[in-house]
């Protein structure tokens, strides 16, 4: 029987996820503005937008059609898999990949609706307690999965720590 990881671990994980995604955005985005020439941060907004968007859509299809694992699932020991125990394959991940934007698009809202999108104090605070509140509502399920995921027909998982090598 397979266990989803506790909430904590897998909170910590996403912030771990978080931190290595600020780095490739930032690659992602001097890449396409030395490709494009661009010479102002608001030329070509939309296109960059659209380019980022796709290239966190490559890692993570990439990362969890390969191994089940990014980076930081690796580091904590979560991995996604199919209801069946198998790998997801790339239509499921791009599937997830999509509905995994509710851990993000809801707190922007929010804050948009309450008048403080120009504070970004206030934008993480609205991001953040969204971010906790939904990933609350995994409590609620019987198996601790993420919505998403049951949406998705996928599923994290521990992984047993590998055996450690006698000396």
């Amino acid at each position: 029987m397979t266990t989803a990881p506790t909430l904590r671990r897998r909170l910590a994980c996403l912030t771990y996820e978080a931190v290595l995604l600020f780095g490739i955005v930032m690659i992602a985005g001097l890449l396409y503005g030395i490709l494009l020439g661009q010479r102002h941060a608001l030329q070509g907004r939309v296109g960059l937008g659209a380019f980022i968007v796709v290239i966190l859509a490559w890692y993570f299809v990439w990362c969890w059609t390969r191994s089940g694992q990014t980076l930081p699932m690796q580091t904590w020991r979560i991995r996604l898999e199919g209801r069946d125990g198998r790998l997801p394959g790339r239509g499921r991940a791009l599937l997830r990949f999509v509905t995994a934007w509710v851990w993000v698009i809801p707190g922007l809202a929010l804050a948009h609706v309450l008048g403080v999108a120009g504070n970004g104090w206030a934008v993480f605070g609205s991001v953040t307690g969204w971010i906790v509140g939904y990933a609350s509502l995994a409590l609620l399920r019987r198996d601790r999965q993420f919505w998403h995921d049951a949406v998705c027909g996928t599923r994290l998982v521990t992984v047993p720590p590998a055996a450690q090598p006698k000396h």
